[in-house]
């Protein structure tokens, strides 16, 4: 199997279209979004396609920013509690990124999405939640373990940029990873990727970028290819099946 464990297909010019090709592909897509208006548009939108999953989002720039207000976070953790998939969500405190004192509406929001999502986890078939934590992994990890997300549900980091105190402190509260081209340019990133616990890795692309919403699935799949042989490179043995065995795992419930 391969899989896209994070990429915003809502956002492409044809979201059907490439889930169409990527199945013809062999190719799996989590299909994360922003906001839980963006989730109930592209849920229909993307319905049949049985190589896709499609998360409900609460992306903490949309929080941080007032796109998504207090009926958004209401919402997203309403939908976080009946479904499987739960992405992008998380924290940022990038000044890049949000503006200055947004963190008292980011926490909280995330705090009621996690407690939602772990709440309505089956342990059969646990909730996956794809997490975004520029600047904040330590606090998105305390939010984690406080709700009980981490415990009943696949939290995975997706491109993790944080200390290497708080990638350590990920990894033995058992966490996953999916790790990207963006990822794999930096070079904290590459060294991540060398370290990161096998069993626990995943691919990536966080695609489309603003530019690039006329992507086709040949590009997307082109893109978690170089992936995996770049991850294959850096590992220095070949990691695809290993990865495969991961995705497998991950979409799966437990037997």
């Amino acid at each position: 199997m391969r899989l896209d464990a994070h990429v915003h297909l809502d956002l492409m010019r044809d979201p059907r279209q490439v889930a169409g090709d990527a199945g013809e592909l062999g190719l799996w897509l989590l299909a994360t979004t922003v906001s839980p208006e963006g989730y109930e548009r592209a849920l229909p939108l993307l319905s049949g396609m049985g190589n896709v999953r499609v998360a409900v989002g609460l992306h903490p720039w949309w929080v941080a920013d007032g796109r998504c207000a207090q009926a958004s976070v209401a919402r997203a953790a309403e939908l976080a509690r009946k479904t499987r998939w739960v992405g992008e969500v998380g924290m940022d405190l990038s000044p890049h990124h949000v503006p200055e004192g947004s963190h008292d509406a980011q926490r909280p929001a995330f705090e009621r999405v996690c407690s939602s999502a772990a709440e309505g986890s089956d342990p059969k078939a646990p909730t996956v939640l794809s997490i975004h934590s520029v600047r904040s992994a330590g606090e998105c990890l305390d939010v984690l373990g406080e709700t009980g997300a981490l415990d009943r549900c696949r939290c995975v980091f997706h491109w993790f940029s944080g200390t290497s105190d708080e990638l350590h402190r990920a990894v033995l509260a058992g966490c996953w990873f999916s790790v990207g081209l963006p990822m794999l340019r930096t070079r904290r990133g590459r060294e991540y990727a060398r370290q990161l616990p096998l069993k626990r890795l995943l691919t990536e692309t966080d695609l489309p970028a603003k530019d690039e919403t006329g992507l086709s699935a040949d590009m997307v799949d082109g893109a978690i290819l170089q992936t995996l042989a770049e991850l294959s490179r850096i590992r220095g043995t070949d990691v695809t099946d290993a990865v495969g065995q991961n995705s497998e795992q991950l979409l799966s419930p437990i037997s």
